[in-house]
């Protein structure tokens, strides 16, 4: 027998009126297609639990969402991408699918659980923006064969210190000042931040 969480009421209550049926259909129909489901509050909002994580829900001001934690499996690339979870924007009954399709995702989720499939989490990674080193910098940096192979050795994150540090200053003089030092300090190997580190 599943287990249902009294803080998923509580969710559900403090949700926005046009949210509340959405969200007790939802569950109701989780429970209905996997009757040992357990319920559990994660990151703040109701998840569904059967040999891991199976889906979840949430409400937001003008939708819900509902997802499934192998949607990529459940849905076979079919799922929206204009919110969170698979299903899109849902504000109102109609936008979900039908009862025996929403309860065929929920027991093919349940199914992959119980054949232990995982799946392959690719690591979310920023795409580093480009660093436009300034042409006085890249000048000064010429002119100095110490402070280029520094600068040149440094990750990308210390660059950008020295290129923002420059780039920020709100006079030519202070400019100036800064290029000198940051080639005086790039030339002994340190960083930007030099006097902070340990």
């Amino acid at each position: 027998m599943g287990k249902r969480d009294p803080s998923v009421d509580t969710y559900i209550e403090s949700s926005a009126d046009f949210a509340k049926p959405i969200l007790n259909y939802l569950r109701e129909t989780v429970h209905a297609a996997v009757p040992d489901v357990e319920e559990a509050m994660k990151w703040s909002f109701p998840h569904f639990m059967y040999k891991g994580m199976l889906c979840s829900m949430a409400s937001f001001k003008q939708h819900c969402a509902f997802g499934f934690w192998k949607g990529s499996l459940v849905l076979n690339g079919n799922q929206t991408r204009d919110a969170m979870g698979h299903l899109g924007r849902i504000m109102t009954l109609r936008d979900l699918p039908s009862k025996k399709a929403l309860t065929g995702y929920i027991r093919e989720a349940a199914a992959l659980n119980d054949q232990g499939v995982k799946v392959a989490r690719q690591p979310m990674r920023a795409t580093p923006r480009p660093l436009n080193v300034p042409t006085d910098l890249a000048g000064a940096l010429e002119k100095n064969k110490q402070a280029k192979s520094a600068f040149d050795a440094f990750p990308p994150s210390h660059k950008r210190e020295y290129v923002e540090w420059i780039t920020d200053a709100k006079s030519d003089d202070t400019r100036t000042r800064r290029l000198t030092t940051a080639i005086e300090w790039m030339a002994k190997g340190k960083s930007r931040n030099w006097k902070y580190e340990r």
